[in-house]
């Protein structure tokens, strides 16, 4: 369980793909500060388990699945990656309760700038559509955003100073796919509607 607030910009250091799978390595010295195997960490928004680590780095199985779903299959060595290590009970929790179970991608449509803010539009997929409501939670590869405003295809998700500068969010241009993790509540609300649905119709 994680909070959407990143603790830490990482960098890929190898993408080791296999068969249907793939090994990632990730310098991230605060990351790995208290890691032990098996510890969860959120690699932009997708949570991993460590499966070795070194003094500044850490090692995590991906499956096909996973890549499939979010950006992780397109990394290369060198990227830039948002790092957040799970989160202990007794935690504040500063942004929302986020999972690391990528609901899927959206692609950035348009970054325009403010005096003091930057409004980032993202697509948004069908599917994921009836789960994001104006002012309620997202989190855009790992961070825990509040939807701006939001259409029937897309998004908007109004980003501060801090935000630019200590998360990814700052280096995105149109064209960039990015991991979406809609708010669990609206996951579970859509879930039983559809199974009364099926009861009662």
């Amino acid at each position: 369980m994680f909070t959407g607030i990143i603790e830490e910009l990482g960098e890929v250091v190898a993408w080791e793909p296999s068969a249907d799978a793939a090994r990632i390595t990730v310098r991230g010295p605060l990351a790995v500060s208290d890691a032990v195997h098996g510890a969860s960490i959120s690699v932009s928004g997708v949570c991993l388990t460590v499966v070795e680590q070194g003094p500044d780095w850490f090692t995590a199985d991906v499956m096909a699945m996973t890549i499939a779903m979010s950006t992780l299959g397109g990394v290369t060595p060198g990227a830039r990656v948002n790092l957040e290590r799970a989160a202990a009970l007794g935690d504040r929790l500063g942004g929302h309760i986020v999972q690391g179970h990528i609901d899927g991608t959206g692609q950035v449509l348009a970054v325009t700038p403010g005096d003091a803010w930057r409004v980032v539009r993202v697509s948004l997929p069908t599917e994921l559509a009836p789960l994001v409501a104006r002012k309620g939670s997202i989190a855009v590869d790992g961070v825990s955003l509040t939807v701006s405003d939001v259409g029937d295809d897309w998004f908007e998700v109004s980003l501060i100073p801090e935000t630019l500068t200590a998360t990814t969010l700052g280096l995105l241009t149109v064209g960039d796919r990015v991991n979406l993790e809609t708010d669990i509540v609206a996951r579970h609300v859509e879930r039983m509607l559809s199974l009364t649905e099926r009861t009662y119709s």
